[in-house]
């Protein structure tokens, strides 16, 4: 196959406009203080309602939407659609506990949701659980826009033939990722999700139209794909997947759903994301109009049955579903339009993993830096440490693209949803009440880590036995059924809590003093008091 160079050019010249956009935003809202982790990971906490609702979509819809969730509705079918469902779930769930999270950290001045579990529950052992959990969540989340930029670099065949060659170009896209995510934090992804979702909206209304079109509509695309689903898979002599999800699978679509809707906004990213809001009326009216993404993902999610449809990967044995999408729009729409599509998928993934990368940076400088390494660390010092995480943080994921299986990358995603779930019941129950006994969190947050990680690391990919974190789907004990590992983990971990909770009540056990007070969870933007305090630049 030869390279479309009309495709490749539009591509690159909106990946030009992104980068210089990147290194521009350093400008944008020029900050006090540069040198403030305030400034450069939650970009001042002064994002208004237009541009936090950019930057949680661009934070929140990112190559998982345009790549992997179309991939495993070709592969499987009606499964995939779990997403669609999860992120309606999700609005009204966090409506509940984020606004309180964002004056909670208002009124200290916190950057993670560790620094929360540090003051609610006095816990530097909690709060530093808090804080791998989700550094570590985070790396195979990167690796997934990684895995969507890599689909995106195959179709159009750039790269030599050798392994180094073809990896070259993804190297170069993110080795400029880094550069002015180091050099303009948060404002960076901020200023690019404008033209990242413009793009993805775009796209997405002319494939739903247009597509079908070419296809002959699409009463022949859903026949297509129930004619296709219904063959059987080499690998498993089952049924490749249905368009309508069967009895056996009802309890996997419900937990996958219900569990990735409850992980949603326990990822550092997303957290980062609200807490750089200027004010909590600001979350309220963010958290009420981001559904219109939802409905942006259900007709994403179609493209899976689309190119099934288009006949995309028909008769290639071991065909890479992650090629799926980007292919459909290479083989239909004209090389100009490909090219926008790519550079749509492309910066879809560039821009949530900077925040990604920002928000893990938080984590480590606040909960491991300054908490154990350095207490006396400068507000200065934990920026330039910060900065320099963050490119560490990307190197990291470069390991989980390397070392897991990509057939199905939405299985990077839900690996890391199995574990940042462990946290759930130390921040949201925190932002309620104090009843939990932090090391009855601890060691519910232990349980549930050691079962869903051993769990995930037993499955294997289908046709390969010998194969690990092959999915994220496993018999839940007791009841029998195929259910979602992160939500079987998650019962254990509220089991282990709530019973040494009890019995530390009991022999009253220690607590250590709660920072915060209820007003502090009711602050709004108004009050210049609670505003964390910044230095000035020096002259």
């Amino acid at each position: 196959m030869k390279t479309d160079w009309v495709a490749l050019t539009v591509c690159v010249l909106f990946f030009a406009l992104v980068t210089v956009v990147g290194f521009v935003a350093a400008r944008w809202r020029r900050a006090q203080n540069a040198l403030h982790l305030d400034e450069w990971g939650l970009g001042g906490r002064s994002f208004g309602t237009v541009v936090s609702w950019f930057l949680l979509g661009g934070d929140l819809y990112t190559a998982y939407t345009f790549i992997a969730v179309p991939a495993l509705i070709y592969g499987v079918g009606a499964q995939g659609f779990y997403a669609v469902p999860y992120t309606i779930v999700a609005w009204p769930l966090v409506f509940l506990f984020l606004p309180r999270l964002w004056s909670v950290a208002r009124s200290h001045g916190y950057v993670t949701m560790a620094d929360f579990a540090r003051g609610r529950y006095g816990s530097r052992g909690l709060a530093l659980a808090v804080a791998l959990t989700g550094i570590l969540a985070t790396m195979p989340y990167i690796a997934l826009q990684l895995v969507g930029i890599q689909a995106v670099l195959d179709t159009l065949h750039v790269g030599g033939s050798s392994s180094w060659g073809k990896d070259l170009p993804l190297l170069i896209a993110f080795a400029v990722l880094a550069a002015y995510t180091y050099s303009s934090g948060l404002r960076a992804p901020a200023l690019i999700a404008f033209v990242k979702d413009t793009l993805v909206y775009i796209v997405v209304i002319v494939a739903v139209i247009y597509i079908p079109i070419r296809l002959g509509g699409y009463g022949h695309i859903f026949h297509q794909a129930a004619t296709a689903f219904a063959q059987p898979n080499p690998a498993t002599g089952k049924p490749r997947g249905a368009l309508v999800t069967g009895p056996q699978a009802q309890w996997a679509y419900a937990t996958l759903a219900l569990g990735s809707a409850m992980a949603l906004f326990m990822y550092p990213h997303s957290a980062t994301g609200v807490l750089a809001a200027k004010s909590r009326d600001t979350v309220r009216r963010n958290l009420a109009i981001m559904p219109a993404y939802s409905l942006m993902l259900g007709l994403l999610s179609l493209l899976g049955f689309m190119a099934i449809a288009a006949g995309i990967g028909k008769g290639v044995k071991g065909y890479n579903a992650q090629l799926a999408i980007p292919q459909l729009f290479e083989q239909l729409f004209p090389s100009w339009f490909a090219g926008v599509a790519f550079a749509a998928i492309s910066i879809g993934a560039l821009v949530p993993a900077a925040i990604m990368s920002i928000a893990a940076a938080n984590l480590f400088t606040r909960n491991v830096y300054k908490e154990f390494l350095k207490p006396d660390a400068t507000a200065a010092d934990e920026t330039k440490v910060a900065k320099l995480v963050s490119l560490v943080v990307k190197v990291g994921a470069l390991g989980f693209v390397l070392g897991i299986d990509k057939q199905f990358s939405i299985n990077l995603q839900l690996l890391g949803g199995i574990w940042i779930l462990q946290t759930f019941p130390a921040i949201v129950g925190g932002l309620f009440f104090r009843w939990f006994h932090r090391w009855a969190l601890l060691a519910g947050w232990a349980a549930g880590m050691a079962y869903g990680t051993w769990t995930a690391y037993g499955v294997h990919a289908a046709g390969k036995p010998h194969s690990h974190f092959g999915g994220s789907a496993a018999n839940i004990p007791l009841i029998g059924q195929t259910g979602y590992i992160g939500v079987t983990a998650l019962v254990l971990n509220l089991l282990v809590t709530v019973v040494l909770t009890v019995v530390l009540r009991a022999v009253k056990a220690g607590d250590k003093p709660d920072e915060t007070r209820p007003e502090d969870y009711l602050v709004e933007a108004a009050d210049e008091a609670t505003a964390p305090e910044i230095a000035p630049l020096a002259t």
